[in-house]
């Protein structure tokens, strides 16, 4: 009887930034979940960090990839059950972001959201703002995915990864499975301690004190930013009149401690917001105390990453060959 096949699950955070309490609920913290059950990879995506090169630092971004990578580690992705990367290892990426890049229209990557508005903050726009969207289609569909654990702003960009996979199809014959987002149900879209109207950001985190907990900022800075959270101008909790601030502290103890929203809930109403925030404050550092010394133990040896990292890729590399090569027959590249 021939093995059933596990669901194919693939995902990624670009090097750059702080990586943030968000990010480890939306995104981390499912991928830790889903490697019991299914055949996943995880990839550190620099080359997206290329988007505009005139802050691309060299050697900041080779060092961020290793924290990025060790940070997944430390979150609990088990590299012997998982494939963990850095995606410029692996140059079927960027092969197969050229050949999507061909058959892909103009006018649908115009119509991506986060192109118009990066777009419109920046004095000059280079061509990789506009195209990496295909780039993370590549990434996707070279490993036939089935599931894509994402953020709910990231869904417009599977739904665009499925119509160039379809639309390759269509044009050259069967070559990708297309892929479904996967979104939590609770946690998708953690927003600003700062600014609860805006979705916690890996660079404002870098500049603006008190918009996010990093994952390996100190006990002190995750007390300070979590005790300065906006709230609402009242003094107490009541869930019917909750502000987005204060539903946002609810959803980061809920996925933090496991615990019932609703009994949560039940447990502050009524209360000064205080007490809901220093609880809060204990259960973020029972989840970041151990991130933090496994960081420090990986960053310690570096050869141990690097071994990680180098049997990642190696895996990697075998499991997208066969789909690279699927589409450059399919497209006539080649001899053969």
């Amino acid at each position: 009887m021939s093995e059933i096949r596990k669901k194919r699950v693939f995902s990624g955070v670009q090097p750059s930034g702080k990586l943030h309490i968000g990010n480890y609920v939306g995104a981390i913290s499912l991928w830790r979940e889903l490697q019991a059950t299914a055949d996943a990879i995880f990839c550190v995506v620099d080359l997206h960090a290329m988007t505009v090169p005139e802050a691309v630092k060299p050697a900041e971004l080779r060092a961020k990839n290793r924290e990025i990578a060790a940070l997944y580690i430390a979150c609990g992705i088990d590299p012997s059950r998982t494939t963990v990367f850095i995606q410029s290892e692996v140059t079927a990426h960027a092969e197969l972001g050229w050949i999507l890049t061909c058959a892909t229209p103009l006018g649908w990557l115009h119509r991506m959201t986060q192109f118009k508005s990066k777009s419109e903050r920046q004095e000059t726009v280079g061509s990789g703002l506009l195209v990496y969207p295909v780039l993370q289609a590549a990434d996707i569909l070279l490993y036939d995915t089935d599931l894509v654990p994402v953020g709910e702003d990231q869904k417009q960009h599977i739904e665009l990864c499925r119509d160039i996979g379809d639309r390759f199809n269509h044009l050259f014959g069967e070559t990708f499975r297309l892929p479904s987002p996967l979104i939590r149900e609770s946690g998708a879209r953690i927003m600003g301690l700062d600014a609860p109207d805006q979705k916690m950001s890996k660079s404002t985190g870098e500049t603006v004190p008190g918009h996010s907990i990093g994952l390996l900022d100190p006990p002190g800075a995750v007390k300070k930013a979590i005790m300065r959270a906006v709230t609402d101008p009242g003094q107490e909790f009541r869930d019917e009149h909750a502000s987005p601030g204060v539903r946002n502290l609810v959803t980061l103890y809920e996925v933090l401690s496991g615990e019932p929203r609703q009994a949560i809930i039940d447990r502050y109403q009524g209360g000064g917001y205080g007490y809901l925030k220093k609880d809060l404050v204990d259960v973020v550092e029972a989840t970041l105390a151990p991130i933090r010394a496994e960081h420090a133990r990986l960053s310690a040896d570096p050869a141990v990453l690097d071994r990680l990292l180098d049997e990642g890729a190696s895996r990697a590399r075998d499991l997208a060959a066969p789909v690279l090569a699927r589409a450059k027959r399919n497209v006539g590249l080649g001899r053969a």
